[in-house]
């Protein structure tokens, strides 16, 4: 397959409000307990890269309060302009290509985010650089390649097509640069980023209605991908989508590694 341009799971498109209200469901008790455990409270200044859609964000800001900043930074900030109020300061933003948008921040956290930019090592930099001395960054990234099946129960031939339209699914993101064995590697690039006390864990979905309702948007708004590089045909694809809407399949997330550390 030759590489196209953009970002393949746009926010633009209709379905990714569905995958951001799925992505809530799942990991923000996960996110939320690391920022607590990590110090996020009054006066804290944040910055929250690539945040996408406004759950995170707005729970940072609720801990803040008015005498903190959360600094929400992405590509497309559509889904941010509703919370874009003291505390929050929402910003279009590369995180891979542009500088920090300020420094000195006692917390940076990006979830679900470098692991589709390509520039990564860069943004990563990017974020260290941004703390200031005694700062924490949490940086939370799947890992496909780790567990790559939606079904990990393939026990018959619903589950081997989920698993083969998974398939699809990850070389589309391979073929944009996204590196779906990165997650496992935060610990160790943390720690080369200069930071200590770095430490880390996992968290791995296997059976929800929120892992239901992710697959099923996921497979809509890559539908025309999967089709036009041959990796699925229409008629695979609205069978799929039927198993799914079913309820009763056992599907899986990517684990998403959760990753932090302190600057120095």
């Amino acid at each position: 397959m030759t590489r196209p341009d953009g970002y393949l799971l746009d926010n633009g498109r209709s379905e990714a409000g569905e995958r951001f209200d799925a992505f809530a469901t799942l990991f923000d008790p996960t996110t939320f307990r690391h920022l607590e455990n990590l110090g996020v409270g009054p006066g804290t200044r944040c910055w929250e890269v690539g945040a996408g859609g406004p759950s995170v964000v707005s729970w940072l800001a609720t801990k803040v309060g008015p005498s903190g900043e959360v600094v929400a930074t992405d590509i497309d900030t559509s889904r941010l302009t509703a919370i874009a109020r003291p505390p929050v300061r929402v910003r279009v933003h590369d995180v891979g290509a542009d500088a920090p948008p300020s420094d000195g921040f006692d917390l940076v956290h990006a979830r679900l985010v470098l692991v589709h930019v390509p520039e990564r090592d860069r943004a990563l930099r990017s974020m260290v650089a941004a703390l200031r001395p005694g700062g924490r960054l949490l940086v939370e990234d799947a890992d496909p390649a780790l567990q790559p099946l939606v079904c990990p129960d393939e026990h018959g031939p619903e589950q081997r097509l989920a698993n083969r339209l998974r398939h699809g699914f990850r070389a589309l993101l391979a073929d944009r640069g996204a590196d779906l064995s990165y997650g496992r590697r935060l610990p160790r690039l943390l720690r080369e980023a200069g930071l200590r006390d770095v430490e880390a864990d996992v968290r791995f979905p296997l059976t929800s209605p929120a892992c239901a309702a992710l697959e099923s948007a996921t497979v809509r708004q890559i539908r025309a991908d999967l089709v036009a590089a041959g990796l699925a045909t229409d008629e695979e694809i609205d069978r799929h989508l039927a198993h799914v809407a079913t309820g009763g399949m056992d599907l899986a997330t990517a684990p998403m590694i959760s990753a932090w550390g302190t600057k120095v």
